[in-house]
């Protein structure tokens, strides 16, 4: 395979111990747990009650409500942390392409951008975030 080089330009978190790099980052140096009692579904029929969710997220704090309900949590959260990501890198005070913007699920990144890896891409205007389209990158 032909590597490719790849910059970070900014990193975005929305976790169980941090919705924001500097939140995650601090409670991961304090040792904070990022697992307690489940809340975001009734667990009593089941046998574990305790699970890592994310805290203290609304979709509408940060996408046009509409928006928000269109698309699954975890569509919403690779939203948000896209735009962090994009705020972290301060890209949009400088002049890029925002048309060639784009989310790469990076969980096989060690041997670089794979086929099939899902790609969000999006855009940021006054109202929000929008999502122009998605798909996998081919090889």
């Amino acid at each position: 395979m032909k590597s490719r080089r790849v910059v970070v330009t900014g990193m975005g978190a929305l976790t169980p111990i941090g919705n924001s790099i500097n939140e995650f980052w601090q409670n991961l140096v304090d040792g904070k747990s990022g697992a307690d009692k489940i809340t975001l579904f009734d667990a009593d029929k089941f046998k574990t009650k305790f699970a890592c969710e994310v805290k203290g997220f609304q979709a509408e704090d940060y996408l046009d409500r509409k928006e928000a309900r269109r698309l699954d949590r975890f569509c919403q959260f690779a939203l948000v942390v896209a735009d962090q990501a994009l705020t972290d890198s301060k890209l949009l005070s400088s002049n890029f392409n925002k048309d060639r913007t784009a989310l790469v699920n990076l969980e096989e990144f060690e041997d670089g951008i794979s086929p099939g890896q899902a790609c969000v891409f999006y855009n940021k205007d006054k109202f929000g975030l929008k999502v122009l389209g998605g798909g996998w990158i081919k090889s």
